[in-house]
């Protein structure tokens, strides 16, 4: 069987929408705040009355959000026992807005099995796949979809029309060593800041422990480091009534304040035969880039890592199902340009890169990356690939690696295997398609993937007639 696109096309849609906190100057805030207070009663009733016509249908738990947001203002409101509740809420109001999060682009899928598998018979699966969804300001965010996939035909979940942020889960308890281990080479002047603190601590008992400690040299700088590291390393829940396509991880840190891109999920299969889920993706904070590591278990509860280490310089990493003679696995693209691949003890260190591939075909002479993580096949690892030629028109093919020592490649398509025909040309980035991951069933692999950032579908070929298109 050839290479055959599936007739399912998944297309950005406007409405579905969160609503945030609006955030103004502090002076600002204070002005709206004393001209809502000087409201009157009736007044305040009236308004209350039409937010809860236009907005209220729009979100699942709108009250719940709109009094969050109005707890986002206890630092300027110290007191408020004299405020009603309407009023509270009618400030809450005032401070949300609506955020489209698909309104720009919608783009760039990973899929992988689903880690509940009830309600599936023996020849079918559950799977989720995840996407990179972009709205005003071109702001990235992960969105969720969910399908089943029966005799190689694949059925999506309808989305449900909501979507849900998640609770950034406050507070958090950081060990010292937690902190040590991403700063190796400043132990010694990271003692200073963490000296004075428990062995457990929070970022606000940090700032507190180090206030006149630093000044604007070195001290400064690595004061900030440790900052960035409490700040960028949390975790998030949903409700446990959001179902899986209303979930939205939109962006809750500075180092990822402008997106959260191209997130390459893999079924991470741990030395105890414990499961878990990993997402490499890119943070993107307006001016510079990092790979960070979204882990899950059941795609409800997330703990957001930083990756460190000399060779975390890439914007497409993807992190292998397993280890491989017992260290972690990942292929990058570390110099912009040619496939890489590192090996390390550590997950979240990286040092060490040896290049796997470099461009050599026409339709890849600017440069090749991976699409997502590798699958493990009888023939070796399938390594899915993405490449630039000219026009930066891309293209997605393949290469083969040896399953006991992935730096040796054993077998590579010399052509590509998805390239943009002429419907797939046209939209927000013209002439791409791009996978951030693909799925193995039955001998099948499943391939979703995007089309000029605009839309997404779904590719289906078999092992056997992909393995002899490679030159081995």
């Amino acid at each position: 069987m050839p290479l055959e696109r599936l007739p399912i096309n998944i297309l950005p849609d406007s409405k579905r929408i969160i609503a945030q906190f609006f955030m103004m100057g502090e002076e600002r805030t204070r002005r709206v705040i004393e001209k809502i207070l000087a409201l009157s009663e009736e007044e305040v009733s009236r308004q209350i009355k039409k937010i809860k016509l236009q907005f209220g249908y729009r979100h699942k738990n709108f009250e719940g959000i709109v009094q969050s947001n109005y707890m986002s203002l206890r630092e300027i409101i110290k007191d408020d026992s004299q405020i009603s509740q309407g009023r509270k809420f009618l400030i809450g109001a005032y401070f949300s807005k609506e955020y489209s999060v698909e309104a720009a682009a919608l783009f760039n899928p990973s899929i992988v099995i689903h880690p509940d598998q009830r309600e599936t018979n023996f020849d079918e699966i559950k799977f989720v796949m995840s996407l990179r969804a972009a709205g005003e300001g071109h702001i990235s965010s992960v969105e969720f979809r969910d399908g089943k996939i029966t005799n190689n035909e694949i059925t999506l979940m309808t989305p449900s029309g909501f979507c849900e942020l998640p609770v950034r889960i406050e507070n958090k308890k950081f060990d010292k060593e937690f902190v040590k281990r991403r700063l190796i080479g400043n132990e010694n002047l990271t003692e200073k800041f963490l000296n004075d603190l428990n062995e457990e601590f929070t970022t606000e008992e940090f700032k507190e422990a180090s206030s006149g400690k630093r000044n604007f040299t070195e001290d400064n700088e690595l004061y900030n480091k440790i900052l960035d590291i409490l700040e960028s390393n949390y975790e998030i829940e949903f409700d446990l009534s959001a179902e899986l396509n209303e979930r939205v991880i939109f962006p809750s840190a500075k180092s990822e304040s402008v997106g959260m891109e191209d997130v390459r999920f893999v079924k991470f299969h741990n030395d105890d035969s414990s499961i878990c889920y990993y997402g490499t993706y890119t943070a993107y904070n307006g001016k510079s880039f990092r790979v960070q590591l979204l882990e899950t278990t059941d795609f409800k509860k997330f703990k957001i890592r930083t990756l460190h280490g000399s060779q975390i310089q890439d914007k497409g990493m993807a992190l292998f199902p397993r280890k491989v003679n017992g260290k972690y696995v990942i292929t990058s693209r570390n110099d912009g340009e040619n496939l890489y691949i590192m090996f390390s003890d550590d997950l979240y260190n990286w040092n060490e890169k040896k290049i796997l591939y470099e461009p050599r075909n026409p339709f890849e002479l600017i440069q090749v990356g991976n699409c997502g993580s590798p699958i493990e096949t009888k023939y070796g690892w399938l390594l899915i690939t993405h490449a630039v030629g000219y026009f930066r028109r891309y293209s997605i093919s393949a290469m083969l690696l040896d399953v006991d020592d992935p730096s040796k490649v054993i077998g590579v398509m010399n052509e590509p295997l998805i390239e943009p025909v002429e419907a797939e040309r046209e939209g927000y980035v013209p002439n791409v398609v791009y996978s951030c991951g693909s799925l193995l069933h039955k001998d099948n692999l499943i391939i979703p993937f995007a089309m000029s950032d605009s839309s997404c579908g779904f590719a289906r070929i078999r092992l056997e007639e992909l393995i002899k298109k490679m030159n081995r």
